[in-house]
């Protein structure tokens, strides 16, 4: 009987062996497997990060030899590295989302023209379609980059709302025509391209901050002539936009077309942007919403809601305020929400990424999910969002800004 009982535990023994043997083998085949893909993909993020740096620096050192080396250019170049430094605490954590996280679809192409690509950042459940929030960065017209706005599609993004943040060309790869087109191509693309990836093409809305808010403000306007023009090639409405958010943006070029040339933007370079002084009422949204001819395409006229902080130095916040009367003289519903003792880059950049509860943020997110009552429950509840760069470092920022 001993004999018996030694033999079959060994027998055991042996399947057991077997058995631990074949799992090793399977887990070093799966391994196998999936490493070529890790490789894949890390090797795909390594390319982007090198060509979109490539693009940045291409596009600085073009623009350097345009504007020539003066005294008070490179003063604003230092306060804007300085300004970076201080901050970059927070955009390496956001920079780790942008370049490996599988919810951000970087550099979709849009159109045939450079830089004609924009991001895509998904919310973790796309079980629904899902509101749309289509956003043009700012930039001075000449720094504007797509991911710019990858702060505020990650926190939307947390909140159920896909962000698309466009690219356009900027001066001098292109001017304000250039800048239009590209930003109203992209978001015809949006429109009729969204629901692939889960959006909802009858909840899509429209946002510009700084340089983006005039670019994407003139991108509306434009369509608005097209179609009380009666054109059939239109490929997007302005009636497909829920509502309009400017953030500190500047809509009358012939009130600030001093200001910017006293703050460092040289009126030649300006006018030069804008296709010379004779352009400057065209790509005034303020003048051009006053426009007869817009008349029949108010009715239409998205919802506008504009953000703008009172201790912004860069564009005053009576920007917004004489825009929004424009607007209500000519019919259209608009809304002027001032930000006490907040400058161009607090409501943008520096609240962001302080944590925590944010005013801007609050009163977007409740106008987006404004019809959604199980979205506005979850808003309702939602974690505060987290502290990314200490107080500190913040407030150095916030007084070596050059913006």
């Amino acid at each position: 009987m001993s004999f018996g009982f030694d033999s079959t535990q060994s027998a055991m023994a042996v399947l057991s062996d077997r058995r631990r043997e074949t799992h090793r083998r399977v887990a070093g085949i799966n391994g196998l497997r999936h490493r070529p893909a890790r490789q894949e993909s890390l090797r795909r993020g390594i390319e982007h990060v090198a060509s979109e740096t490539y693009l940045i620096t291409r596009l600085a050192f073009t623009l350097l030899r345009y504007l020539g080396i003066g005294y008070r250019w490179i003063t604003q170049l230092l306060a804007l590295g300085c300004y970076a430094l201080l901050l970059t605490p927070g955009f390496l954590q956001v920079a780790y989302y942008y370049f490996l996280s599988d919810k951000v679809k970087r550099s979709i192409v849009y159109g045939d023209q450079p830089r004609n690509r924009l991001d895509l950042y998904l919310p973790v459940d796309v079980n629904e379609p899902k509101p749309v929030l289509i956003f043009v960065t700012g930039g001075a017209w000449i720094i504007g980059y797509k991911a710019w706005g990858s702060l505020l599609g990650l926190q939307l993004a947390e909140r159920g709302i896909i962000v698309a943040c466009i690219d356009y060309r900027n001066f001098p790869q292109g001017t304000i025509s250039d800048m239009v087109n590209d930003t109203s191509q992209g978001i015809s693309f949006v429109i009729n391209n969204i629901s692939n990836y889960g959006g909802d093409p009858n909840r899509i809305y429209l946002m510009g901050q700084s340089a983006g808010a005039h670019i994407s403000s003139c991108a509306l306007l434009e369509q608005a002539t097209k179609e009380s023009g009666k054109v059939d090639t239109v490929s997007w409405s302005i009636s497909q936009i829920k509502a309009y958010f400017g953030l500190s943006g500047g809509y009358n070029l012939l009130d600030l077309v001093d200001h910017f040339h006293n703050r460092g933007l040289y009126r030649s370079i300006f006018l030069s942007i804008m296709e010379g002084e004779q352009s400057l009422k065209k790509f005034s949204p303020e003048i051009k919403i006053q426009d007869p001819c817009l008349k029949s395409c108010i009715p239409n006229f998205p919802p506008v809601y504009l953000f703008h902080g009172t201790a912004d130095y860069s564009i005053p916040s009576v920007a917004s305020e004489q825009f929004g009367d424009a607007l209500k003289r000519a019919g259209a519903k608009a809304e002027v929400i001032l930000y006490e003792g907040k400058t161009h880059t607090d409501l943008f950049l520096q609240d962001p990424l302080r944590g925590g509860k944010d005013d801007l943020f609050d009163h977007l997110v409740s106008i987006v999910h404004s019809n959604d009552s199980d979205a506005l429950a979850k808003d309702a509840t939602a974690t505060p969002r987290k502290r990314v760069v200490p107080e500190i470092l913040l407030q150095l920022a916030r007084k070596i800004s050059p913006f």
